[in-house]
């Protein structure tokens, strides 16, 4: 009889440590990925920001005549492509994420196009609507920046949680799958050539 309880004890003890540390690691698994979901919002306001701003950048150029139509057409097309992209952010998949960069790069890419053909324009790089616009622009790539490296570094300590033994047990149990990570744009490792002679 008092064996049968020892065993019974035992087995039960056993139990209850196992379910506190498995009830641990979950909850840790949870506040690990609503932070990751925390800093995915904070990226989307920043790009969000950037939207906002291009409306009014738009109007501003496009109050001189003679400027290029094709370069504001891309603006606005890249615009509209990256802000029709949504991605979930419990479901941030390196495919899916890829492609919501995709589309936010190609938005930087006509920016920067429309800001190296203003160039051309010193009435308009005089404008004052203008250059406060660039001013906003150029604050708001740098919070894109440090909003995208925070997420990063989140998602890299959700990622190498889950990934861990035994938390990689839990986490293929309850569906904790790894998230995707931005990336650099593909040709930002090399440093452009400055010529200074023309």
């Amino acid at each position: 009889m008092k064996k049968g309880l020892i065993t019974l004890l035992v087995i039960g003890g056993i139990l209850l440590i196992g379910y506190f540390w498995f009830k641990g690691v979950y909850n840790s698994m949870v506040e690990k990925q609503e932070a990751t979901t925390g800093q995915w919002a904070n990226v989307e306001t920043a790009y969000q920001r950037r939207a906002d701003l291009i409306p009014n950048l738009v109007r501003t150029v496009k109050g001189y005549a003679d400027f290029e139509q094709e370069t504001l057409t891309q603006v606005i097309e890249a615009r509209s492509k990256a802000t029709s992209i949504n991605v979930d952010a419990n479901d941030l998949d390196p495919q899916q994420l890829q492609k919501f960069q995709a589309a936010q790069d190609q938005l930087s890419g006509a920016l920067s196009r429309l800001l190296v053909t203003i160039e051309r324009y010193p009435d308009l790089k005089a404008n004052q609507n203008f250059l406060e616009l660039q001013s906003q622009l150029e604050g708001t790539e740098n919070r894109i920046s440090v909003e995208r490296r925070r997420f990063n570094e989140g998602v890299k300590d959700y990622n190498t949680y889950i990934r861990k033994f035994p938390q990689t047990l839990v986490a293929g149990m309850t569906g904790f799958e790894k998230k995707g990570y931005f990336e650099a744009a593909e040709g930002s490792d090399v440093a452009p050539e400055v010529n200074f002679d023309s």
